[in-house]
């Protein structure tokens, strides 16, 4: 599993993320856990599998933590 997950693009959802970290195998897998409230997004618990991730964003499940940086440029 990454501990820094890298992007192209402005955002990441949060499903997506954790599939790209490979903190979990399927979008499922994601859905599941994260509809479980068990991931916290910047320390703070959300539920929301949609929940868009910009540049130095964190998510944390099972006590492992993944920052997001972003390549993009506006």
């Amino acid at each position: 599993m990454k501990d820094e997950i890298v992007i192209k693009d402005e955002f990441i959802k949060l499903g997506q993320a954790m599939k790209l970290s490979g903190m979990v195998e399927s979008g499922i897998m994601a859905k599941m856990v994260i509809q479980s409230g068990n991931v916290l997004v910047n320390g703070e618990k959300d539920d929301r599998r949609g929940r868009k991730l910009y540049d130095g964003d964190t998510f944390t499940f099972e006590g492992k933590t993944v920052t997001v940086k972003s390549t993009y440029v506006h």
